[in-house]
């Protein structure tokens, strides 16, 4: 049977005599298949490429390849490997009470070196690396002393550290950075300026918040003026980063800029309104804005003549670490989210129609300037789920799972709210609110002291997912979205990822990626790479296509998509949900969330 096979395989390749290969060559050509990038856009046989994340208590280098598999990682702890600079968890904090936390600008500089030196300890060869790019942590500002570009920045000599070179460079030597909170008069201030918070969520894509680098600087011209006129460069931690690289001042880029409250979101531009309400002269302090994939110039001679990198290797716009964590997740078309499920939670989409509020924050998508990315975040993330699984399933991970496969989806229409801290999405105390609707798809609903304990089990995850659902969709992500790729510790829990897929209607993927913010900083170094290599932008989707089984890109489908009716019936409960969140708003004097 076999070899009458084999027999009949030859007759219908031999075509009536003429060989398979001439009806090949007598066929017309055609362009490659759109599922495949053309041969132009693969990355070089041989060629590495660097992502840095410079986090808040470390710095990270991952390198991955042509086929994006990831060959190396090393990192640097902040507080054991760089103790002279006294930080804890990577910052200075201020007196009690004060809202302020810093970190050394020198910090980042010496620790650079530090993870280049561990790199060449290991033998890693710098000369492979086509291009570089980073992740860095967002709204953290670094402020430039007058005439340090020509003076020092453009002079760098290789046979001296890094760090000692600029240990005058700087203004202010300590760092504002993202945990600050003592901005709220500065926030109050500049939302007034432009028409309230709405107005500033609408032209910025979040409201004013004061972690957020406008306001920072704000306070800095307010109360340390002559630090502000000393300064004639203010850069993100990620453009100040690629500084250093690339030996000139680097541009912010789209998506790290807009968390700064002072960048036109539509436009993509300063906001001439923002700024004002800033500080005078700022815009020439902050210079031109770039796009993320761009090229913010070749790596300086430093990092050539002492790590030996190839002189040609390319510097591609570095960016904060949500847009990198993005990129790094593989997110890549209008319609995915991800959720990473951990201490806190937080979501990441992508859109085309996004509708900034006042609850979380959108920022230009970082490997596509069509399209933007949404951004969420709850406080009461696993420990919340962990509190209720130690009082109702016995501290048992296996019983709080049995009892979500045991109990109803839709819960019988309890509605739950379990916020072990003060939450900030919707701002909230801490403390626990239950209720039941009448029927599950109209009626009203009537508050009540508690559940059964199985209940409770599937009202808190219920409740969390039905809450980013909703928010998503208040910020234009669509629904169902067209996938969601899961990561964090809880990921792990199939029940958990069966319920998102039922709650938010489409299929979930799994990734077990340690570092996704300097894998993203990887992926976009390539990207980069390839944009300018091929001089046009490119859809880094080309990336991601026909690459083998141990490439960094794959995720694995976990869960499907749940019924469509119950997709439907959970929306109508996400719609009380947020009605509910108003009514606790009300209650608490926050006021209700609204749209812009």
């Amino acid at each position: 049977e076999r070899e009458r096979q084999r027999e009949t395989d030859r007759e219908s390749l031999s075509l009536g005599g003429r060989s398979l290969l001439v009806v090949l060559e007598s066929l017309p050509s055609h362009p490659p298949c759109p599922a495949m990038a053309p041969p132009a856009y693969r990355l070089p046989q041989g060629a590495f490429f660097l992502g840095f994340d410079s986090s808040t208590q470390s710095l990270k280098a991952t390198v991955v390849d042509e086929e994006l598999r990831s060959v190396a990682f090393d990192t640097v702890h902040f507080d054991s490997e760089l103790p002279h600079y006294m930080t804890k968890d990577g910052v200075h904090r201020g007196s009690p009470g004060s809202g302020r936390f810093t970190a050394p600008v020198l910090m980042w500089v010496e620790a650079l070196e530090l993870l280049l030196d561990k790199l060449a300890r290991a033998n890693f060869d710098f000369g492979r690396v086509k291009a570089v790019s980073g992740s860095a942590q967002q709204h953290g500002s670094v402020y430039w002393k007058n005439g340090t570009l020509t003076s020092v920045l453009q002079k760098l000599n290789h046979s001296q550290p890094l760090h000692l070179q600029l240990r005058n460079a700087f203004s202010k030597r300590d760092s504002p950075v993202w945990m600050d909170s003592s901005t709220t008069e500065q926030c109050k201030a500049m939302e007034e300026a432009v028409g309230g918070a709405a107005a500033m969520a609408t032209l910025t894509g979040s409201r004013a918040y004061e972690r957020f680098t406008g306001p920072q600087i704000r306070k800095i011209f307010e109360t340390e003026k002559e630090v502000y006129d000393n300064t004639e460069r203010i850069s993100l931690v990620s453009s100040f980063m690629a500084s250093l690289l690339v030996g000139s001042y680097a541009s912010i880029d789209h998506s790290d800029g807009a968390g700064m409250n002072l960048m036109n979101l539509k436009l993509r531009s300063w906001s001439p309104e923002a700024l004002k309400a800033t500080a005078p002269g700022l815009e020439e302090k902050l210079g031109e804005l770039a796009l993320p994939h761009a090229v913010a110039g070749k790596l300086n001679a430093f990092y050539a003549e002492r790590y030996k990198f190839s002189p040609d290797c390319l510097v591609i716009q570095w960016s904060g670490d949500n847009p990198n964590s993005l990129a790094g997740l593989a997110l890549n078309r209008p319609g995915d989210l991800a959720i990473s499920l951990g201490t806190s939670d937080c979501v990441f989409g992508i859109t085309l129609d996004p509708h900034p509020g006042l609850e979380g924050n959108v920022f230009p998508n970082p490997v596509d300037p069509n399209c933007y990315m949404l951004m969420l975040c709850y406080k009461n993330g696993s420990l919340a789920r962990e509190e209720v699984r130690d009082r109702c399933a016995n501290g048992s991970w296996e019983e709080f799972n049995k009892i979500l496969s045991q109990t109803p989806p839709l819960n019988d229409g309890k509605i739950g709210f379990y916020y072990k801290e003060t939450e900030i999405l919707p701002f909230l105390p801490a403390g626990m609110h239950h209720y039941i609707l009448d029927k599950l798809d109209s009626g009203s609903v009537h508050e009540v002291p508690n559940f059964d304990l199985k209940a409770e089990v599937r009202a808190i995850v219920e409740g969390q997912f039905l809450s980013m659902r909703a928010h998503c969709e208040r910020q234009g992500m669509p629904s169902p979205p067209e996938r969601v790729v899961a990561t964090g510790g809880a990921s792990a829990n199939e029940q958990l990822l069966t319920l998102i897929g039922t709650i938010f209607g489409c299929p979930v993927y799994t990734t077990q990626r340690t570092d996704s913010a300097s894998l993203g900083a990887a992926f976009r170094a390539a990207h980069g790479w390839l944009c300018q290599n091929s001089g046009t932008f490119i859809p880094i989707s080309y990336l991601y296509e026909e690459r083998p089984d141990d490439s960094a890109v794959h995720c694995q489908l976990s869960a499907p998509a749940g019924a469509k009716d119950l997709h439907v019936k959970y929306g109508f409960i996400a719609s009380k949900r947020v009605e509910l969140e108003n009514q606790l708003l009300h209650k608490f004097s926050a006021g209700p969330v609204k749209g812009p």
